[in-house]
Formats: structure tokens, sequence, C-alpha cells
């Protein structure tokens, strides 16, 4: 197929937008994912090619999302900029995701594009929960440390031999999908196996909680009752791995549902790590309804998973805890009207790669994913490759 459907940076280019399936056979041991043949990983892309050659690709790739026609790939490509749209096993689906596993799946697409796809230098396009799993990636194939999830099973990343990528940019991110959720925990709920049961003092959509403008004390006190929730359910899922694999055996696993994950001060008081956001709102629409719905983040998940990618403290995909441990340049672009990603993440990620070379841009006025905003896609879009050119990536 071909395309040139978003401006940006000046120039508008014909590029095509090539379908791409990566596959490879590992040891089957617990199966987290449904469907497909037993012991073989199939991954998809969709490779966005300029007609003007380069010796760069930029990969997008989320630990679940799929980023194929999101604003800022197709502007990049617009503008001349090669770009896999990459996924991990998970597409749209993370409730048994295990990081090290995504780890795995990027270093297989930072390979085939090297040794398959002819380019000699590979940028991470870290977007939204992608920065963090760039950070994570990075620091593994550059200074691996990991040798097990923290639920102790396979992948050794120590022993994957990661290809490190050439530069790293973080794109309207968080710091890490565990710290974002702990932002975003419910602290109300008493019981995690009956939601009905919440304590009102802390329930930001009961009216007698504490309304905004919130107290220092009352977001200090919040946010700690968040950290402890997250820590009570670790403790529960730790004890309940050991037991389940004590009667059933090293594979043993369990799903479960996370209730009240989309309670962050942040949506109702815009005081609150201002930025240009609309109060009331959240990425995903009304926190009030988003909080227990399906769609909420974080809602269904399993053992494994929860430590993997949700355990504040357990968690090896920590953005900031990683981006001390790379060496290459980095590009953190913030928007000044995201409800997703806002300032304080912008920041920290900024700040954890003080080690390297490193821009930061904020667009002003920009959303989360620049939805019908083309003049703050362009804007970006120009930031991306004029830092792409400056650091010999063309």
């Amino acid at each position: 197929m071909d395309g040139a459907e978003a401006r940006g940076g000046g120039r508008l280019s014909r590029y095509q937008r090539v379908p791409l399936l990566l596959g490879w056979r590992e040891p089957v041991g617990l199966r987290d994912t449904y469907g497909g043949i037993d012991g073989v990983v199939a991954l998809q892309a969709q490779h966005l090619k300029p007609e003007t050659p380069s010796d760069t690709i930029v990969i997008f790739m989320h630990p679940m999302g799929i980023m194929h026609y999101l604003p800022l790939p197709g502007a990049l490509a617009a503008a001349g900029v090669h770009v896999l749209s990459a996924v991990s096993r998970y597409p749209n689906n993370d409730s048994a995701l295990i990081m090290e596993k995504v780890a795995i799946d990027l270093g297989k697409w930072i390979e085939h594009c090297r040794t398959k796809l002819g380019y000699a230098r590979v940028v991470l396009g870290g977007w939204s929960g992608g920065g963090s799993l760039a950070l994570f990636y990075q620091a593994e194939a550059e200074e691996p440390r990991v040798r097990a999830t923290p639920a102790g099973d396979p992948p050794d990343l120590t022993a994957a031999g990661l290809p490190p990528a050439d530069g790293v940019m973080l794109l309207a991110a968080h710091v890490s999908r565990a710290h974002t959720l702990t932002e975003w925990l419910d602290p109300s709920i008493i019981d995690e196996s009956d939601p009905t049961r919440r304590d009102p003092a802390w329930n930001l959509y009961d009216a007698a909680c504490a309304q905004p403008p919130y107290s220092a004390a009352f977001l200090a006190e919040f946010r700690a009752r968040q950290l402890a929730r997250s820590r009570r359910i670790d403790a529960w899922v730790l004890e309940t791995l050991a037991e389940l694999r004590r009667r059933e055996g090293p594979h043993a696993e369990r799903a479960f549902i996370v209730h009240g994950t989309m309670a962050d001060p942040r949506w109702l008081d815009p005081a609150v790590d201002p930025n240009d956001r609309t109060p009331g709102r959240c990425y995903l629409g009304d926190p009030r309804l988003i909080n227990d719905s399906p769609g909420g983040l974080g809602r269904f998940t399993t053992l494994r998973a929860w430590l993997s990618q949700w355990s504040h403290d357990l968690s090896h995909a920590d953005g900031v805890a990683c981006g001390p441990r790379i060496s290459v340049p980095v590009l953190v672009i913030g928007n000044s009207a995201d409800d997703a990603c806002t300032p304080s993440h912008t920041r920290r990620l900024y700040d954890c790669v003080a080690q390297v070379p490193r821009q930061l841009h904020v667009v002003a006025g920009a959303s989360h994913y620049y939805a019908f905003q083309p003049d703050k896609l362009a804007e970006a879009t120009g930031v991306v490759t004029g830092w792409l050119a400056e650091h010999g990536f063309h």
C-alpha cells in the first residue's frame, strides 16, 4: 500500500506501508496468549518506507498497543523518515503480559531491521507506554541484569543477546506501567474481592471525599494509600503464586480482576501536576466511569503479569531506574495538554538520562495523540526530524 497520510517537517513524501510477519519457536512452558501454534511466537508490524533511501529506521513499539495508524508514525514517514510500527506478542491485550518477553520481541524486530531490511541504525520511538519499554530494553541491551521475571520464570535477558539501539525517543511517555497504575489506583477499596466495600473518605468520586482543590496533606496521604494498596496486592500475588506452585507445579497460574484503577487526583484538580488538560477528563474519557469499567488500565491480569508489569516495587521495567544505564542520545517530547502522561512524568524521564546527550521539547496545547491537531502534529514531527538529523540519523 502507498501512503502520504500526514504532513510534518515542511515536506510531503510518498511512502509504502508494507505488512511484515516475524516468527520463531520458543520452549513451551506456561501459555500466556490464546490461539496459534504451541511454541511459536508470531509478531506483526508495518514498515512505513518512504521513497527516499535511509540507513536509519525508527521503531515504534508499545508493550501491547498497535500503533500503525496513530498520527505520528505516518507523519514521520510523510516527512521522509523510515518507520517500523511493531507489535509485541500481546496485541491489544495485556492481561497476561510479561515485560521481559516484550523486550525479547523488540530485540527480534531490531535484529530484523538490521539483518533483513538493511538498516545500519535503529532509533526507538518510545510513545506513551513505549517510552519506559524503550529505556528498559536499551538498559538490558547495553548492561543486562535481569535473569528472570519477578516471578522467577524465563526469559533470562542476560543470555538473550539483545541488540542495542542507537538512539531513544521518549514521546508523550510515562515513567512506567507500574508507577502509572500505582498513581491511578483507587485507594478507597477496602476488600479486593468485594469492590463495593470502599472508604468514602478516599473515594475521589464520592461526595464524602475531600473536593478540589486538594490540600498537600490530602494528596500525600492519598498517594501513600495508593502505594499501600499496590503492596497489598503484591503480597497476595506472591503468596498465592507460591501456594499454587506448591500444589500444582511450576506453571500454575491464576487470573484476577483489579477493580478501581482510574482514580488520579490530577484528573479532577488541574492544580495537581498542572498543564493545559481539560479538568474532569482522562485520556479514556470520564474517569468516574472508567474507574471500574472493563476498559480501565490493568483491569484483567494474572499473578505473573501483575508482578512483571504492574507491581510498583517488583517490576523491572521502570523507566527512571533504567534510564541512567543507557549511553545513547535521547529526545524527550511532552505535550502540554496531555491528560495521560503529565509534566512530572516528562521531567522524570528527562532527568533520568542526564548522562547522555539529551533534548527536551514541550508541544504547547498538544493532547496525548495530537488528535485533530495538525499544527501540533507538524511541530512534533519537525522536532523529531530535526533531532534525527542533528545526530546523524538520516
